[in-house]
Protein backbone atom coordinates (compact mmCIF):
# COMPACT_ATOMS: atom_id res chain seq x y z
CA UNK A 1 0.00 0.00 0.00
CA UNK A 2 1.11 3.64 -0.65
CA UNK A 3 0.89 6.13 1.67
CA UNK A 4 -1.17 9.46 0.30
CA UNK A 5 0.77 12.34 -1.14
CA UNK A 6 0.07 14.89 2.08
CA UNK A 7 1.15 12.18 4.59
CA UNK A 8 4.15 11.34 2.29
CA UNK A 9 5.02 15.50 2.67
CA UNK A 10 4.23 15.84 6.52
CA UNK A 11 6.68 12.88 6.88
CA UNK A 12 9.49 13.83 4.59
CA UNK A 13 9.19 17.44 6.43
CA UNK A 14 9.53 15.78 9.84
CA UNK A 15 12.33 13.38 9.26
CA UNK A 16 13.88 15.72 7.84
CA UNK A 17 13.64 18.50 10.66
CA UNK A 18 14.60 15.31 12.85
CA UNK A 19 17.92 14.55 11.42
CA UNK A 20 18.31 18.55 11.11
CA UNK A 21 19.62 21.49 13.47
CA UNK A 22 17.40 20.00 16.48
CA UNK A 23 17.11 22.22 19.86
CA UNK A 24 16.53 19.71 22.88
CA UNK A 25 15.37 21.34 25.71
CA UNK A 26 13.55 20.56 29.47
CA UNK A 27 11.11 23.32 30.14
CA UNK A 28 13.70 25.45 32.42
CA UNK A 29 16.28 25.19 29.99
CA UNK A 30 13.54 26.65 27.21
CA UNK A 31 12.51 29.50 29.88
CA UNK A 32 16.37 30.73 30.08
CA UNK A 33 16.62 30.81 26.35
CA UNK A 34 13.09 32.54 26.21
CA UNK A 35 14.22 35.45 28.59
CA UNK A 36 17.30 35.99 27.08
CA UNK A 37 16.64 36.04 23.96
CA UNK A 38 12.71 37.21 23.13
CA UNK A 39 13.06 40.69 21.28
CA UNK A 40 9.31 41.51 22.98
CA UNK A 41 10.51 41.12 26.56
CA UNK A 42 14.28 43.32 25.29
CA UNK A 43 11.65 46.33 23.87
CA UNK A 44 10.03 46.11 27.48
CA UNK A 45 12.76 46.01 29.50
CA UNK A 46 13.72 48.83 27.54
CA UNK A 47 10.85 51.21 28.63
CA UNK A 48 11.81 50.15 31.72
CA UNK A 49 15.32 52.24 31.63
CA UNK A 50 13.49 54.94 29.60
CA UNK A 51 11.10 55.60 33.30
CA UNK A 52 14.36 54.93 35.63
CA UNK A 53 15.62 58.11 32.93
CA UNK A 54 12.58 59.94 34.13
CA UNK A 55 13.34 59.64 37.83
CA UNK A 56 16.51 61.34 37.21
CA UNK A 57 15.07 64.23 35.68
CA UNK A 58 12.28 64.50 38.04
CA UNK A 59 15.12 64.79 40.71
CA UNK A 60 16.93 67.90 38.88
CA UNK A 61 16.39 71.51 40.25
CA UNK A 62 15.73 74.12 38.05
CA UNK A 63 18.83 75.99 36.56
CA UNK A 64 19.77 79.31 37.31
CA UNK A 65 19.31 81.86 34.78
CA UNK A 66 21.56 84.53 34.37
CA UNK A 67 20.47 88.06 32.19
CA UNK A 68 22.98 90.54 30.76
CA UNK A 69 22.54 94.06 29.26
CA UNK A 70 25.58 95.58 27.47
CA UNK A 71 25.21 99.20 26.30
CA UNK A 72 24.67 98.87 21.97
CA UNK A 73 24.87 102.81 21.26
CA UNK A 74 25.81 106.08 23.38
CA UNK A 75 24.59 108.63 21.32
CA UNK A 76 25.27 111.51 24.25
CA UNK A 77 28.94 110.33 23.97
CA UNK A 78 28.29 109.09 20.34
CA UNK A 79 29.99 105.68 21.36
CA UNK A 80 29.21 102.07 20.06
CA UNK A 81 29.08 99.08 23.18
CA UNK A 82 29.73 102.04 25.53
CA UNK A 83 30.48 98.98 28.78
CA UNK A 84 33.61 100.76 30.04
CA UNK A 85 33.75 102.66 33.35
CA UNK A 86 31.63 105.50 31.97
CA UNK A 87 29.42 103.39 30.18
CA UNK A 88 26.42 100.92 31.05
CA UNK A 89 26.04 97.48 31.59
CA UNK A 90 23.87 95.20 34.06
CA UNK A 91 23.85 91.87 35.24
CA UNK A 92 21.10 89.73 36.54
CA UNK A 93 21.07 86.34 38.63
CA UNK A 94 18.13 84.62 39.03
CA UNK A 95 16.96 81.20 40.65
CA UNK A 96 13.36 79.76 40.96
CA UNK A 97 12.84 77.89 44.28
CA UNK A 98 10.04 75.35 44.03
CA UNK A 99 8.05 75.24 47.36
CA UNK A 100 5.54 73.04 48.82
CA UNK A 101 6.76 69.41 48.27
CA UNK A 102 6.18 69.90 44.40
CA UNK A 103 9.47 68.29 43.73
CA UNK A 104 9.01 65.60 45.85
CA UNK A 105 5.89 65.19 44.25
CA UNK A 106 6.99 64.74 40.78
CA UNK A 107 9.70 62.61 41.94
CA UNK A 108 7.16 60.20 43.61
CA UNK A 109 5.68 59.81 40.29
CA UNK A 110 8.20 59.34 38.31
CA UNK A 111 9.28 56.34 40.77
CA UNK A 112 5.44 55.31 40.52
CA UNK A 113 5.85 55.21 36.48
CA UNK A 114 9.06 53.00 36.47
CA UNK A 115 7.18 50.53 39.12
CA UNK A 116 4.54 50.21 36.66
CA UNK A 117 6.69 49.83 34.09
CA UNK A 118 8.06 47.36 35.69
CA UNK A 119 4.53 45.46 36.19
CA UNK A 120 3.99 45.83 32.26
CA UNK A 121 7.18 43.77 32.29
CA UNK A 122 5.90 40.95 34.50
CA UNK A 123 2.70 41.15 32.94
CA UNK A 124 4.09 40.52 29.21
CA UNK A 125 6.64 37.86 30.90
CA UNK A 126 3.50 36.08 32.19
CA UNK A 127 1.01 36.13 28.90
CA UNK A 128 4.66 34.97 27.15
CA UNK A 129 5.45 32.08 29.45
CA UNK A 130 2.44 30.50 29.39
CA UNK A 131 2.28 30.59 25.71
CA UNK A 132 5.71 29.17 25.52
CA UNK A 133 5.21 26.42 28.30
CA UNK A 134 1.77 24.91 27.04
CA UNK A 135 3.34 25.09 23.30
CA UNK A 136 6.62 22.65 25.04
CA UNK A 137 3.87 20.60 26.78
CA UNK A 138 1.82 19.87 23.62
CA UNK A 139 4.78 19.53 20.71
CA UNK A 140 6.33 16.80 23.22
CA UNK A 141 3.02 14.81 23.47
CA UNK A 142 2.22 15.63 19.87
CA UNK A 143 5.07 13.94 18.73
CA UNK A 144 4.94 10.39 21.16
CA UNK A 145 1.76 10.36 19.48
CA UNK A 146 2.98 10.81 16.12
CA UNK A 147 5.71 8.28 17.15
CA UNK A 148 3.57 5.56 17.67
CA UNK A 149 0.80 6.00 15.05
CA UNK A 150 4.16 5.76 12.81
CA UNK A 151 4.79 2.43 14.57
CA UNK A 152 0.79 1.15 13.64
CA UNK A 153 0.82 2.81 10.13
CA UNK A 154 3.61 0.29 9.80
CA UNK A 155 2.26 -2.48 10.87
CA UNK A 156 -0.93 -1.66 8.88
CA UNK A 157 1.52 -1.66 6.04
CA UNK A 158 2.84 -4.88 6.23
CA UNK A 159 -0.70 -6.68 6.84
CA UNK A 160 -2.12 -4.86 3.62
CA UNK A 161 0.70 -5.62 1.65
CA UNK A 162 0.68 -9.38 2.69
CA UNK A 163 -3.39 -9.60 1.75
CA UNK A 164 -2.61 -7.73 -1.50
CA UNK A 165 -0.44 -11.54 -2.50
CA UNK A 166 -3.36 -13.60 -0.98
CA UNK A 167 -6.20 -11.95 -2.66
CA UNK A 168 -5.21 -12.95 -6.35
CA UNK A 169 -4.64 -16.24 -4.59
CA UNK A 170 -8.31 -16.60 -2.89
CA UNK A 171 -7.27 -17.14 0.97
CA UNK A 172 -8.38 -13.79 1.97
CA UNK A 173 -11.55 -12.17 1.51
CA UNK A 174 -11.31 -8.70 -0.38
CA UNK A 175 -13.72 -7.18 2.01
CA UNK A 176 -10.76 -8.17 4.33
CA UNK A 177 -8.86 -5.99 2.72
CA UNK A 178 -10.84 -3.08 2.11
CA UNK A 179 -11.42 -2.94 5.70
CA UNK A 180 -8.25 -2.83 6.57
CA UNK A 181 -7.12 -0.39 4.21
CA UNK A 182 -10.18 2.39 5.51
CA UNK A 183 -8.31 1.54 9.14
CA UNK A 184 -5.14 2.71 7.44
CA UNK A 185 -6.06 5.53 5.42
CA UNK A 186 -8.26 6.91 9.04
CA UNK A 187 -5.20 6.89 10.73
CA UNK A 188 -3.25 8.76 8.20
CA UNK A 189 -5.63 11.24 8.42
CA UNK A 190 -5.31 11.92 12.00
CA UNK A 191 -2.03 11.76 12.17
CA UNK A 192 -2.41 14.18 9.04
CA UNK A 193 -4.07 16.34 11.67
CA UNK A 194 -1.78 15.61 14.70
CA UNK A 195 1.24 17.09 11.97
CA UNK A 196 -0.80 20.41 11.44
CA UNK A 197 -0.85 20.98 15.19
CA UNK A 198 2.65 20.20 15.48
CA UNK A 199 4.24 22.67 13.21
CA UNK A 200 1.61 25.22 14.14
CA UNK A 201 2.95 25.12 17.69
CA UNK A 202 6.08 24.90 16.50
CA UNK A 203 6.44 28.03 14.88
CA UNK A 204 5.15 30.00 17.89
CA UNK A 205 7.74 27.75 20.02
CA UNK A 206 10.32 29.15 17.45
CA UNK A 207 9.48 32.84 17.35
CA UNK A 208 9.17 32.73 21.17
CA UNK A 209 12.66 31.44 21.70
CA UNK A 210 14.37 33.41 18.08
CA UNK A 211 15.04 30.32 16.77
CA UNK A 212 15.56 28.64 13.58
CA UNK A 213 15.89 24.82 15.14
CA UNK A 214 13.56 22.42 15.52
CA UNK A 215 12.77 22.52 19.37
CA UNK A 216 12.13 18.87 20.90
CA UNK A 217 10.45 19.49 24.30
CA UNK A 218 11.89 16.85 27.00
CA UNK A 219 8.86 16.16 28.98
CA UNK A 220 8.84 13.05 31.18
CA UNK A 221 5.66 11.09 32.19
CA UNK A 222 6.67 12.24 36.42
CA UNK A 223 6.18 15.86 35.19
CA UNK A 224 2.96 15.97 33.81
CA UNK A 225 1.89 13.59 37.11
CA UNK A 226 3.84 15.89 39.31
CA UNK A 227 0.65 18.63 38.26
CA UNK A 228 -2.39 17.02 40.22
CA UNK A 229 -1.63 19.01 43.27
CA UNK A 230 -3.94 19.72 46.62
CA UNK A 231 -4.57 23.45 45.73
CA UNK A 232 -7.27 25.43 47.90
CA UNK A 233 -8.97 28.16 45.62
CA UNK A 234 -8.76 30.73 48.73
CA UNK A 235 -5.03 30.27 48.41
CA UNK A 236 -5.67 31.08 44.62
CA UNK A 237 -7.50 34.03 45.23
CA UNK A 238 -4.24 35.19 47.56
CA UNK A 239 -1.86 34.19 45.64
CA UNK A 240 -3.53 36.60 42.51
CA UNK A 241 -3.97 39.51 45.08
CA UNK A 242 -0.78 39.69 45.46
CA UNK A 243 0.98 38.28 42.65
CA UNK A 244 -0.99 39.08 38.96
CA UNK A 245 1.01 41.83 37.85
CA UNK A 246 -1.78 43.21 35.85
CA UNK A 247 -4.11 43.36 38.84
CA UNK A 248 -0.63 45.24 40.78
CA UNK A 249 -0.39 47.80 37.83
CA UNK A 250 -3.58 48.74 38.24
CA UNK A 251 -3.34 49.44 42.16
CA UNK A 252 -0.45 51.74 41.11
CA UNK A 253 -2.63 53.26 38.68
CA UNK A 254 -4.66 54.28 41.63
CA UNK A 255 -1.34 54.84 43.85
CA UNK A 256 -0.44 57.54 41.00
CA UNK A 257 -3.57 59.32 40.72
CA UNK A 258 -3.50 59.79 44.29
CA UNK A 259 -0.19 61.53 43.86
CA UNK A 260 -1.00 63.18 40.79
CA UNK A 261 -4.15 64.83 42.94
CA UNK A 262 -1.43 65.69 45.97
CA UNK A 263 1.08 67.26 43.43
CA UNK A 264 -2.10 69.43 41.92
CA UNK A 265 -3.16 70.85 45.46
CA UNK A 266 0.75 71.98 45.62
CA UNK A 267 0.43 73.65 42.86
CA UNK A 268 -2.01 75.88 44.34
CA UNK A 269 0.82 76.96 46.34
CA UNK A 270 3.80 79.45 44.80
CA UNK A 271 7.04 79.35 43.82
CA UNK A 272 9.34 81.71 44.95
CA UNK A 273 11.79 83.34 42.65
CA UNK A 274 15.25 85.11 43.94
CA UNK A 275 17.68 87.34 42.23
CA UNK A 276 20.54 88.99 42.35
CA UNK A 277 21.81 92.31 40.33
CA UNK A 278 24.04 94.75 39.09
CA UNK A 279 23.46 98.12 37.61
CA UNK A 280 26.52 99.89 36.62
CA UNK A 281 24.83 103.47 35.49
CA UNK A 282 21.16 102.40 34.91
CA UNK A 283 19.68 102.43 38.57
CA UNK A 284 19.10 104.88 41.59
CA UNK A 285 23.22 104.84 42.11
CA UNK A 286 25.70 104.34 40.33
CA UNK A 287 27.36 100.75 40.70
CA UNK A 288 23.70 99.79 42.20
CA UNK A 289 23.81 95.61 43.79
CA UNK A 290 20.79 94.48 44.68
CA UNK A 291 18.62 91.81 46.02
CA UNK A 292 15.13 90.40 45.56
CA UNK A 293 12.64 88.18 44.83
CA UNK A 294 9.55 87.54 43.15
CA UNK A 295 6.30 85.43 43.75
CA UNK A 296 3.08 85.29 42.18
CA UNK A 297 -0.45 86.08 43.91
CA UNK A 298 -2.59 83.37 43.89
CA UNK A 299 -5.83 85.52 43.86
CA UNK A 300 -7.63 83.70 41.08
CA UNK A 301 -5.82 80.88 39.52
CA UNK A 302 -5.82 78.47 42.44
CA UNK A 303 -5.19 75.59 40.28
CA UNK A 304 -9.28 74.56 41.48
CA UNK A 305 -10.39 73.29 38.19
CA UNK A 306 -6.61 70.70 37.78
CA UNK A 307 -7.68 69.94 41.64
CA UNK A 308 -11.14 68.92 41.02
CA UNK A 309 -10.07 66.70 37.87
CA UNK A 310 -7.10 65.06 39.53
CA UNK A 311 -9.60 64.18 42.45
CA UNK A 312 -12.52 62.58 40.19
CA UNK A 313 -9.55 60.59 38.69
CA UNK A 314 -9.13 58.59 41.77
CA UNK A 315 -12.03 58.10 42.24
CA UNK A 316 -12.48 56.37 38.61
CA UNK A 317 -8.90 54.49 39.28
CA UNK A 318 -10.67 53.01 42.06
CA UNK A 319 -13.31 51.91 40.47
CA UNK A 320 -11.26 50.40 37.67
CA UNK A 321 -9.30 48.62 40.32
CA UNK A 322 -12.00 46.72 41.91
CA UNK A 323 -13.54 45.92 38.62
CA UNK A 324 -10.40 44.34 37.70
CA UNK A 325 -10.28 42.58 41.15
CA UNK A 326 -13.54 41.08 40.62
CA UNK A 327 -12.42 39.94 37.06
CA UNK A 328 -9.29 38.53 38.44
CA UNK A 329 -11.23 36.22 40.90
CA UNK A 330 -13.13 35.12 38.46
CA UNK A 331 -10.60 34.04 36.51
CA UNK A 332 -8.94 32.31 39.13
CA UNK A 333 -12.24 30.43 39.97
CA UNK A 334 -12.87 29.72 36.39
CA UNK A 335 -9.01 28.18 35.89
CA UNK A 336 -9.66 26.74 39.29
CA UNK A 337 -12.59 24.80 38.29
CA UNK A 338 -11.39 23.34 34.89
CA UNK A 339 -8.02 21.86 36.70
CA UNK A 340 -10.13 20.12 39.35
CA UNK A 341 -12.17 18.67 36.38
CA UNK A 342 -9.14 17.89 34.19
CA UNK A 343 -7.52 16.08 37.20
CA UNK A 344 -10.72 13.80 37.68
CA UNK A 345 -10.28 13.04 33.94
CA UNK A 346 -6.24 12.18 33.81
CA UNK A 347 -6.66 10.81 37.55
CA UNK A 348 -9.06 8.14 35.86
CA UNK A 349 -7.72 7.73 32.57
CA UNK A 350 -4.25 7.22 33.98
CA UNK A 351 -6.01 4.21 35.45
CA UNK A 352 -7.42 3.04 32.70
CA UNK A 353 -4.22 3.35 30.45
CA UNK A 354 -2.02 1.13 31.29
CA UNK A 355 0.53 -1.37 29.86
CA UNK A 356 -2.55 -4.21 29.75
CA UNK A 357 -3.30 -2.03 26.24
CA UNK A 358 0.32 -2.26 24.51
CA UNK A 359 0.12 -5.99 26.15
CA UNK A 360 -2.85 -6.62 24.05
CA UNK A 361 -2.26 -4.82 21.41
CA UNK A 362 0.64 -7.21 20.42
CA UNK A 363 -0.94 -9.99 21.38
CA UNK A 364 -4.01 -8.78 18.98
CA UNK A 365 -1.42 -8.12 16.22
CA UNK A 366 -0.05 -11.49 17.05
CA UNK A 367 -3.04 -13.94 16.76
CA UNK A 368 -4.39 -11.96 14.09
CA UNK A 369 -1.37 -12.48 11.35
CA UNK A 370 -1.77 -16.26 12.75
CA UNK A 371 -5.84 -16.45 11.70
CA UNK A 372 -6.82 -16.82 15.86
CA UNK A 373 -8.42 -13.28 15.51
CA UNK A 374 -10.90 -12.02 12.98
CA UNK A 375 -10.51 -9.01 10.64
CA UNK A 376 -13.41 -7.24 12.52
CA UNK A 377 -12.17 -8.18 16.23
CA UNK A 378 -8.90 -7.10 14.85
CA UNK A 379 -9.95 -3.57 13.47
CA UNK A 380 -12.66 -2.60 16.73
CA UNK A 381 -10.00 -3.31 18.97
CA UNK A 382 -7.22 -1.80 16.99
CA UNK A 383 -9.99 1.53 16.51
CA UNK A 384 -10.56 1.47 20.50
CA UNK A 385 -6.74 1.20 21.58
CA UNK A 386 -6.20 4.37 19.28
CA UNK A 387 -9.46 5.92 20.46
CA UNK A 388 -7.72 5.64 23.99
CA UNK A 389 -4.42 6.69 22.75
CA UNK A 390 -5.84 9.80 21.64
CA UNK A 391 -7.81 10.55 24.88
CA UNK A 392 -4.82 9.86 27.33
CA UNK A 393 -3.01 11.88 25.28
CA UNK A 394 -5.40 14.99 25.39
CA UNK A 395 -5.72 14.30 28.89
CA UNK A 396 -1.88 15.10 29.64
CA UNK A 397 -1.91 17.94 27.89
CA UNK A 398 -5.08 19.63 29.16
CA UNK A 399 -3.66 18.77 32.46
CA UNK A 400 -0.41 20.62 32.09
CA UNK A 401 -2.46 23.44 29.98
CA UNK A 402 -4.96 23.80 33.41
CA UNK A 403 -2.20 24.10 35.91
CA UNK A 404 -0.06 26.86 33.53
CA UNK A 405 -4.05 28.63 33.32
CA UNK A 406 -3.85 28.97 37.31
CA UNK A 407 -0.20 30.05 37.22
CA UNK A 408 -1.42 32.42 34.55
CA UNK A 409 -4.47 33.55 36.67
CA UNK A 410 -2.73 33.99 40.02
CA UNK A 411 0.59 35.17 38.68
CA UNK A 412 2.72 32.65 40.61
CA UNK A 413 5.36 31.03 38.90
CA UNK A 414 5.34 27.37 40.69
CA UNK A 415 2.99 25.54 42.89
Amino acid sequence: MRITFSILFCFSLFTGFAQGDTLSVTINQADKIFIAANFQLMASSMNIETQKAQEIQAKLYPNPILTADFNAIDPENNKVFHIGSGGQQSVQLEQLIILGGKRKSQIDLAKTNTQMSELAFQDLLRQLKFQLHTGLFLLSQKKLLISKYDKQLSLLDEIVTAYEKQIPKGNIPLKDLVRLKGVYLNLSNDRATIYGDYFDQMTKVQTLLQTKKIVSPIVSDAEIRAFVLPINVEDLYQEAIVNRPDLLMSQKDLVFAQQYFSLQQKLAKPDITLFASYDQRGGAFQRQFDLGFAIPLMFWNKNQGNIKSAQAQIQLKNFAYEGMKSQVLAEVNGTYLQYQQTVKEYTKNSKLYNDDFEVTLKGMTDNFQKGNVSVLEFVDFFESYNNALSEMTRTKIQLATSIEQIKLSTGKEQF
